[in-house]
């Protein structure tokens, strides 16, 4: 998806409010990998030929902390670190646009889920299991920061993040383009893995503690718990978008 034409956003809402720096080796590499990406600087402490740099990139030697400088305090750089202009944004309507050009999609529906640790990872299972998208409300959800980067572990130069102002709307647009949109909720009575497999599908995952909100919840054609068989019955977000992936991919090659 990330080389076809894109539609224009109203604005970039993928913007780095930390600057723009990107840090850690998967991630620097994603992004030195993604032709989309639009390469300012690439500092490196140590040896540039460890990694694969294209073309018109020149690395620039620094010391692990002058790159810490340049970073938020908790950043874990691995010495080295990439300044980039932000990606192309898609819209929605891009996403509604897949079902007529491939037989199956999966994306992932984040309702106010706030830590940025949380979207990286879901992004990293959504890389991971092939899903088309990422899709959060534009309120009440991370920025796009180099931290949320680290954490999908490159899977944001792959996974499209979509912001949206209003998730409901985006929702009905989705299901009028064909997917299926499944709200996953610890208490439904169908478990994930009886739940009858489409084409199309939309996962809808909550904040841990309040889950989907009342709207979110009436958009959503079906609900689905993950079976526990522990004494606990839920799982972090992440672990439970990672988990839902892996059921409905499996679904899908049965």
């Amino acid at each position: 998806m990330r080389g076809k034409k894109r539609r224009r956003s109203p604005r970039r809402q993928n913007a780095v409010p930390d600057g723009g720096w990107i840090w850690g080796r998967h991630p620097v590499e994603a992004a030195l990998a993604n032709p989309a990406r639009r390469i300012k600087r690439l500092l490196i402490a140590g040896e540039a030929d460890k990694l694969t740099i294209p073309a018109g990139v020149t690395p620039e030697n620094a010391g692990k902390d002058e790159i810490s400088d340049l970073l938020p305090p908790d950043a874990v750089h691995q010495g080295i670190a990439l300044l980039a202009d932000p990606l192309p944004d898609l819209a929605i309507e891009d996403i509604c646009a897949i079902p007529a050009e491939k037989p199956r999609s999966t994306i992932v529906i984040l309702d106010q889920v706030t830590d940025p640790h949380n979207v990286g990872a879901v992004l990293r299972s959504a890389a991971v299991f092939g899903a088309d998208a990422v899709i959060l409300p534009d309120r009440n959800a991370p920025p796009m920061t180099g931290t949320l980067a680290k954490s999908s572990s490159g899977a944001i130069e792959s996974v499209p993040l979509i912001r949206v102002t209003n998730l409901v709307r985006a929702m009905e647009s989705l299901k009028q383009a064909g997917y299926w949109c499944i709200g996953l909720d610890s208490e439904a009575g169908a478990s994930l893995e009886t739940l009858k497999s489409s084409p199309y599908q939309a996962i809808a995952l909550g904040a841990e503690g309040p889950g989907l909100r009342r709207l979110t919840r009436e958009s959503c054609d079906d609900f689905c718990r993950i079976e526990a068989t522990g004494p606990l019955h839920s799982l972090n977000v992440s672990n439970a978008a990672a988990v839902a992936l892996f059921a409905l991919t499996r679904q899908a090659t049965d």
